[in-house]
């Protein structure tokens, strides 16, 4: 099982997925939360229903996310005034300064998980997540 592909990603993906956590904590934020962030940011989805399906959560867990990041000044809930059931959010200005400082922790966090790598395996590291991205129908990143 240690050879499997999807074993060892995942076990990789936790082991940077805690890394991660601990670095945004102290801003007082998780990673789905910077996740919904994002996707606000790349203008994947507006809705929180749209959000939602482009996490592949439940809808009531981005509630919550929505809900805590409207708390920390993050986002801002709208009415849609094309239908009044449906919840806009929009990344604001603080939602901006905080996905870019998350944005420079992960870049140090990149560094520090690959530091074993020259530069030239980072590349090729990069380009094949990128792919493996794409396959299963995510953005293959920068």
């Amino acid at each position: 099982m240690q050879e499997s592909v999807v074993f060892r990603l995942g076990v990789l993906g936790a082991t940077a997925t805690e890394l991660f956590a601990a670095a945004v904590e102290p801003y007082g934020l998780k990673p789905k939360q910077v996740g919904l962030m994002i996707v606000l940011s790349a203008g994947l989805a507006a809705s929180q229903l749209d959000v939602a399906r482009v996490m592949g959560v439940a809808p009531s867990l981005v509630v919550g996310f929505a809900d805590h990041l409207e708390g920390l000044g993050a986002i801002r809930r709208t009415r849609d005034p094309a239908d009044r059931r449906r919840q806009l959010l929009t990344l604001t200005d603080r939602g901006r300064e905080l996905l870019d400082t998350c944005s420079a922790l992960a870049r140090s966090l990149d560094a520090e998980f690959t530091d074993g790598l020259t530069p030239q395996e980072h590349a090729v590291l990069a380009g094949l997540m990128g792919r493996l991205a794409v396959g299963r129908g995510l953005p293959a990143g920068r």
